[in-house]
């Protein structure tokens, strides 16, 4: 059962696939962005899945981040999430992310349970 309170970490060693220059190449050589949100989404599903019943998967829904300082590569970066509230489907986060130095972003986070088939139902409908 998901509760209010439950925690959940995930590192990674940053490298050369992190770059935010993967997106442009006039960026600065570091940590990007959206590495740090996939980073966020995936720790806080990391929490949820074990959760989860069977034919359930939970997917986001919405991330409202602030990414405060860089972080060269080759430094690890560590994600943290606390579900701070459930609401039937709905669960909401509060992540923070820390490189070897300091505290690099922090972020709040919806994810929802789906039943993974309907979902899928609705992709296929969408493709035509």
């Amino acid at each position: 059962m998901l509760t209010v309170g439950m925690k959940h970490e995930k590192e990674l060693t940053t490298g050369p696939e992190h770059s935010a220059r993967n997106f442009f190449p006039d960026l600065p050589d570091v940590f990007g962005t959206p590495y740090l949100v996939g980073l966020f989404e995936r720790v806080s599903a990391e929490l949820m899945a074990p959760h989860l019943g069977p034919g359930e998967q939970s997917v986001g829904a919405g991330m409202d981040l602030k990414h405060t300082a860089p972080t060269p590569l080759g430094m690890k970066v560590r994600a943290v999430t606390e579900l701070v509230e459930v609401d039937k489907r709905k669960h909401v986060f509060r992540l923070e992310a820390f490189d070897e130095k300091e505290k690099i972003g922090e972020a709040t986070h919806i994810r929802y349970i789906i039943d993974a088939a309907k979902f899928m139902q609705k992709v296929e409908a969408k493709k035509g």
